[in-house]
């Protein structure tokens, strides 16, 4: 079933986000209006400026990418923010689409709601099937519950809201904070520092060992596209590579992408997460979308835009 997004007015809350930003390059290629906010132009945390912003705006069509994220170390620290925030975020979005009339709504979950011990490829029916990793589990249940309030509205109100789940992801606009960042960002700009400094080694949290799964976030809004255009049905649907690679391997494609010559050790002291885990894309590809980055030409593209940001 096809859905036509011509003329439409989609609200992408977040644009200043690195999903946001990479949603809004992505429409320019559509024949719609952006109604493009950041956190700064409205709290989506606060129920009566989200009530109000749908009442004058009007929007037809929302992609809600907006949350608080974090890696590892911010989601042990801040796991009230992080299912509070989000909680309220995902409830004024979700429940005032409905109110004012949105025709569509796509949810942006996150692949670290699956269970921790799942099988391998990870398939959309594995959600609830088992405990979740305990380091992220504060954002992963409020992820669920968003996958889950879009089910609702689906059953009980026939509103047609979809949610996928992305998997890693890395590529411009990322947050660099030196303890909160994601695994990319954090090693990106660790290679990079040590580069600089003539550092004779860099370090890695944790045993290197574990595998994940990385996608340049401008695939991931294609794919949002993509779903908009073609996807209406309840399950979440997978969205990813379907290829992993070791924490171990991904530096030292960072190292060479960087242009590092010195030695990487581990901080087996850190908490490594979830072993593995690598989405089954096979729904997604039998709908006709695919991923066109590949992970070597997406770090270089990574770095080229950090890059830049320093020059300026």
């Amino acid at each position: 079933m096809q859905f036509s997004i011509d003329n439409a007015k989609i609200w992408v809350p977040g644009a200043n986000g690195m999903v946001g930003s990479a949603l809004l390059r992505r429409l320019k290629k559509e024949n719609v209006e952006v109604l493009a906010t950041t956190r700064n132009d409205l709290d989506l945390r606060d129920t009566n400026e989200v009530n109000l912003f749908y009442k004058n705006a009007r929007p037809d069509l929302v992609i809600l990418a907006a949350a608080k994220v974090g890696g590892i170390h911010a989601n042990n620290t801040y796991p009230a923010d992080f299912i509070g925030d989000n909680l309220q975020i995902q409830n004024n979005v979700i429940v005032r689409a409905k109110k004012h009339g949105v025709k569509k709504l796509l949810f942006l979950g996150s692949s670290c709601s699956y269970p921790k011990n799942c099988s391998q490829p990870i398939k959309e029916e594995y959600l609830l099937n088992g405990p979740l990793e305990p380091t992220n589990e504060w954002y992963a249940i409020a992820k669920i519950a968003g996958i889950k309030l879009c089910q609702a509205y689906r059953k009980q109100y026939e509103c047609d809201f979809i949610s996928a789940m992305p998997t890693n992801l890395y590529g411009p606009m990322d947050s660099f904070h030196p303890e909160d960042s994601h695994v990319p960002a954090a090693l990106l700009s660790r290679f990079h520092d040590a580069c600089k400094k003539e550092q004779k080694s860099v370090t890695v949290w944790g045993t290197g060992k574990p595998l994940r799964e990385f996608l340049h976030v401008d695939d991931l809004a294609d794919a949002c596209v993509f779903l908009l255009k073609n996807y209406s049905d309840a399950p979440a649907l997978n969205i990813g590579t379907g290829e992993d690679i070791s924490i171990g391997d991904f530096a030292k494609l960072i190292k060479t992408t960087v242009g590092f010559s010195g030695d990487i050790e581990f901080d087996t002291s850190r908490p490594d997460g979830t072993f593995r885990k690598r989405l089954d894309v096979s729904k997604i590809h039998a709908l006709g979308w695919r991923h066109r980055i590949d992970l070597e030409s997406g770090l270089k593209l990574y770095y080229q835009w950090y890059l830049e940001g320093m020059m300026k």
